[in-house]
């Protein structure tokens, strides 16, 4: 049974989404009141690709793994979702098949909210179309960024634009928690040659490996790495 505040709490996610900026207080959380909670084991298929996608959801605790098969046949990880995240609205508003595959890195509870009533609420609000579109198109433009820089650039600038990216308004000295895994499969590498990179880099003084993370000590420099075509 759902514990209370799991509710709560994924209601009030689910009514702060961007997907639902246009509507009114009331309206927000009167759409997300129809949520429903799910716990998932780690390891297991939140949703695949290709699967319908008639569900939205709002990350309540653990960490959801969203990927694509790469161009060579690899794993391209592209976002690692935290706490607090809502996912899955893509496939909701066309109705069509998921274009990713979601997997929960850890144990995870989730609010669910169905297709029906995401798009009974937009057919009775037409004017919040427009926040939409524009939240839809910049989700697009960063996929396309991430497969792009797969195809054209070398694993280093790839590796540089990601972690400058992942740390985006984080000051000069930024943390990143992903492992090597992780980041090798966001930039479409191995975990060896991400290894070599960031190796290098540390003996340059551009980052430091501690305690679990990578620390950004050089932004200045690792930015001209991101440059380099």
């Amino acid at each position: 049974m759902p514990e209370r505040h799991e509710i709560s709490e994924g209601r009030r996610l689910l009514g702060n989404c961007p997907l639902f900026a246009g509507l009114s207080a009331n309206e927000r959380t009167a759409i997300a009141a129809r949520a429903r909670i799910r716990t998932v084991p780690a390891g297991e298929m939140v949703f695949a690709i290709g699967s319908p996608g008639d569900e939205m959801m709002a990350l309540l605790t653990g960490a959801i793994r969203i990927s694509v098969p790469s161009p060579d046949g690899k794993e391209l990880l592209l976002a690692m979702l935290k706490e607090g995240e809502v996912f899955g609205e893509l496939s909701v508003l066309d109705g069509k098949e998921r274009s990713a595959d979601a997997v929960a890195e850890t144990a995870c509870t989730l609010a669910i909210l169905d297709r029906r009533d995401v798009l009974s609420f937009f057919e009775r609000n037409p004017s919040a179309w427009l926040k939409l579109v524009i939240v839809l198109c910049e989700r697009m433009r960063r996929t396309d960024q991430i497969f792009a820089e797969v195809a054209l650039l070398e694993l280093p600038s790839r590796l540089a634009k990601m972690m400058l990216r992942v740390t985006s308004g984080a000051g000069q000295s930024s943390r990143i928690r992903f492992s090597q895994r992780e980041l090798a499969s966001m930039v479409g590498g191995t975990r060896e040659s991400v290894n070599r990179c960031l190796r290098k880099w540390q003996s340059s003084f551009i980052i430091k490996v501690s305690e679990g993370a990578i620390v950004i000590t050089n932004r200045g420099a690792l930015e001209a790495i991101a440059e380099q075509s």
